[in-house]
């Protein structure tokens, strides 16, 4: 059995199958993802690290999507989104692609004290108070204390509601990150009732998942974005692939001031990676 090492230094074991899931996310066939993991396999070295495999599996992909020479892995571009306003904004459209009508982020006066929310979302019956937490490193995992405090402030909320300090009466706090949950912080958002999305959480509906289904991809999945540009893209508003091909050139020229062949560049690329 051969072990690999992971970023953070743990060793575990190879698993064939993770491969496999990964090139499927990548659109590939499922003779196409069992060849991948079948010639990674055969290359594989005690110790090698998840990064290399990463690469291995980019590079071998690649005769088969030859598109995805213009792309990075998924979990790192959405970790290379700014915190403030992007992340927000790209978790709102993500939200909306899923029938929530979302609200941007506000003050809101609680029993106790007044609190600065992300946002609001509202399907149905329900009215969700959403806290969005980001991290730029992408391996971290999101702990029980994220959950502790939103359930403490979805609390006050309530109360202030009651109150009539404030007009909005919250069903239910939700936590959105872009990693993984820890298994407590799970437990615990069970237990209260509390709704997450995260990196492959919940089970049936990771973030992973919604973005591939919905075909949501950061602009930051370009890989040859650089910050400045990225930065200019998302002050006017645009954080998705699907928004940089569907917004007119010359309008986001003249908002951005980036070289007009530097966009149609972008526009390019992105195109190939959606269609």
């Amino acid at each position: 059995m051969i072990f690999v090492t992971k970023s953070d230094g743990r060793k575990e074991p190879f698993r064939k199958e993770k491969v496999v899931r990964t090139c499927l996310r990548m659109h590939a066939s499922p003779i196409q993802a069992r060849n991948v993991a079948d010639r990674i396999e055969s290359k594989l070295y005690e110790g090698i690290r998840t990064n290399e495999i990463l690469k291995m599996i980019f590079r071998y992909m690649a005769e088969y999507r030859p598109e995805i020479k213009h792309e990075i892995d998924l979990k790192e571009a959405i970790s290379l989104l700014r915190p403030k306003p992007d992340f927000e904004q790209f978790v709102r459209l993500l939200l909306d692609a899923y029938g929530y009508r979302v609200e941007d982020a506000q003050l809101v006066n609680g029993k106790c004290v007044e609190h600065e929310i992300d946002g609001i979302a509202r399907k149905e019956d329900e009215t969700i108070y959403v806290e969005v937490k980001h991290h730029f490193n992408h391996h971290v995992y999101t702990g029980v204390g994220v959950f502790l405090e939103a359930h403490a402030t979805f609390e006050d909320l309530t109360d202030g509601y009651k109150l009539k300090n404030n007009s909005i009466n919250f069903t239910k706090a939700m936590i959105v990150c872009n990693t993984k949950f820890s298994d407590h912080a799970k437990k615990y958002a069970d237990c209260m009732g509390m709704d997450y999305i995260g990196w492959k959480a919940p089970d049936d509906r990771g973030l992973e998942r919604m973005m591939e289904e919905k075909k949501l991809y950061p602009i930051t999945f370009l890989k040859d974005l650089d910050r400045r540009t990225e930065s200019k893209l998302g002050d006017a508003g645009i954080v998705l692939l699907k928004q940089l091909v569907e917004t007119n050139l010359e309008k986001l020229h003249e908002r951005t001031k980036i070289s007009k062949n530097i966009l149609k560049n972008l526009v390019r690329k992105a195109g190939e990676i959606l269609k």
